[in-house]
């Protein structure tokens, strides 16, 4: 059994690669005085570069679950969400209402990629 393990710290990583699949760490953004769409950017170009770690990308995702703080940021997040997807490769996908670490965070992403 040989698990990778990326950017490890003492309470996570950012990502593990095991059997050919990506298993994402929780993604939110870097600067969170932005709105709902540019957290939702940042998020995605952290998971872009992660799956371009082990030669991913966006088109193998096979799963996400994404936390919203607020419900009426839905629609803001899917706007960046549906630009950010390569046609006809939309993965099954959860979106829920949750408390987040950090009160300013609006959007967490977890991702489940082929390598």
């Amino acid at each position: 059994m040989n698990i990778q393990r990326f950017e490890v710290g003492t309470r996570l990583s950012e990502m593990a690669l095991h059997n050919g699949v990506c298993y994402l760490a929780g993604q939110v953004a870097s600067d969170a005085t932005q709105d709902i769409r540019g957290q939702t950017r940042q998020v995605l170009a952290s998971i872009d570069a992660l799956l371009a770690r082990v030669g991913s990308n966006k088109s193998r995702v096979l799963m996400c679950q994404i936390f919203l703080t607020d419900l009426a940021d839905f629609a803001g997040m899917n706007e960046v969400w549906e630009a950010w997807l390569p046609a006809g490769q939309a993965p099954p996908r959860a979106t829920v209402l949750a408390q987040l670490a950090q009160p300013k965070w609006k959007v967490e992403m977890v991702v489940t990629a082929a390598a």
